[in-house]
């Protein structure tokens, strides 16, 4: 998340980066404003031995283990508004997917108003313009916007799992309704399998001079996400 929020540093001075990583140990994350404190259960995460991050983007709950994470920070004005970007982004993703022969579509916009941060995890339900496969999100995404840049990421599941996110709920629990790459394709999938895929889709949308460095960018003192206190803030 150190990494994430350094790259939307880049971006408001001129930088674009997409970035594909996976996360080592397994780690559950919250969104920025989300209510943690109330809506999970902080002991038995802490039974379970589940790493925790709050992220630097809005959502809400997701359990990072198998899957592909995505980032892409750049200036606002390249990708448009908000719903404009999600839109381009996803597209972009969807392109990925269906090089992998999965029939990835972007979700319809619901009547009524978005799902609120404290509504359940991320995977509960797909907001509009987030892909999925029949009724099943199979990518969830957030985004935040901050000095005239933005920073979207999100998680293309590899297997099935989120339903740990439920486990650790206080409350009424509602289903999962995700999916997986491994569950749709009927076969393991791997890693770099689907970063290979989404480079090339990305080349393919977004024309350019591409740069593929693996140099991390500085993220400086006081690293604010290994702070726990400021993870479980609220």
């Amino acid at each position: 998340m150190s990494i994430d929020a350094a790259l939307l540093r880049a971006a408001q001075e001129g930088g674009a980066t997409l970035r594909l990583y996976r996360w080592d140990p397994p780690c559950l994350s919250f969104g920025r404003n989300e209510s943690a404190m109330s809506r999970y259960d902080r002991e038995a995460i802490r039974e379970l031995g589940i790493d925790t991050v709050r992220r630097p983007t809005g959502g809400r709950a997701v359990w990072h283990d198998a899957e592909v994470t995505y980032a892409v920070a750049a200036p606002s004005h390249a990708l448009g508004t908000l719903s404009q970007s999600y839109i381009v982004i996803h597209e972009m993703l969807a392109t990925a997917m269906r090089r992998l022969n999965v029939p990835a579509v972007l979700a319809q916009r619901p009547s009524g108003r978005a799902p609120r941060p404290s509504a359940g995890a991320c995977f509960g339900s797909p907001a509009g313009g987030e892909i999925v496969v029949g009724d099943r999100k199979l990518i969830g995404s957030a985004q935040f916007r901050a000095g005239g840049a933005l920073l979207q990421h999100g998680s293309i599941l590899l297997q099935d799992g989120q339903d740990l996110v439920s486990r650790v709920t206080r409350g009424e629990r509602p289903p999962m309704l995700a999916t997986s790459l491994e569950t749709i394709l009927e076969r393991p999938v791997d890693f770099h399998e689907v970063a290979r895929a989404v480079l090339r889709a990305a080349r393919e949308h977004w024309p350019g001079v591409w740069r593929e460095e693996s140099v991390l960018p500085h993220i400086g003192s006081g690293d604010t996400f290994s702070d726990t206190d400021w993870t479980w803030r609220r």
